[in-house]
């Protein structure tokens, strides 16, 4: 360990980081920089699919070497904004697609969520509100919902890809 790694430095707010933070938002930084390539995946809007498009966000954000606990964080979101069109965006037994765009951005990650269905309103196989939107703000740092402009709803998901508490 070098003389370099053991001077403290300061952050905003005062607060330390450890040379392993330091090292990780340094690492990161190329990373994402580096990244210019999304990841889009049009699928049809069928339960076993959200496994797959599961799958391959935990690929994309070890390959981009994104900290466990944020890809869980993403995985799980975005598991629940497709489960949401899964259940509720298209009426019968054929289903529409359902799009899934994940962009880095600096030290940001996108991921939006569309599907070309009924758009948002009363769902008749629930009774009021689920709790799909209300966690899917919570493990995301920002959210905004739009109608597009063919039908259906637009999801967009953001992430900051800080080291999160707990992170060395």
């Amino acid at each position: 360990m070098g003389s370099s790694d053991m001077t403290p430095h300061i952050r905003r707010g005062g607060a330390r980081e450890s040379p392993a933070t330091r090292r990780f938002r340094r690492g990161f930084q190329e990373r994402i920089t580096t990244t210019n390539s999304d990841v889009r995946l049009t699928l049809p809007a069928r339960s076993e699919n959200i496994a797959v498009i599961r799958h391959v966000l935990g690929a994309f954000g070890e390959a981009l070497r994104l900290p466990p606990d944020l890809i869980e964080d993403v995985r799980l979101a975005v598991t629940e904004a497709c489960t949401n069109v899964v259940r509720h965006a298209y009426d019968g037994d054929e289903p529409g697609p359902i799009d899934v765009v994940v962009h880095p951005e600096g030290e940001r990650l996108e991921v939006v969520v569309t599907d070309r269905g009924r758009g948002m309103g009363p769902s008749p196989d629930v009774d009021g509100p689920g709790l799909g939107l209300p966690l899917i703000a919570a493990l995301s740092d920002s959210i905004e919902i739009q109608e597009t402009p063919i039908g259906g709803n637009r999801l967009t998901m953001s992430f900051a890809c800080r080291p999160r508490l707990g992170v060395a």
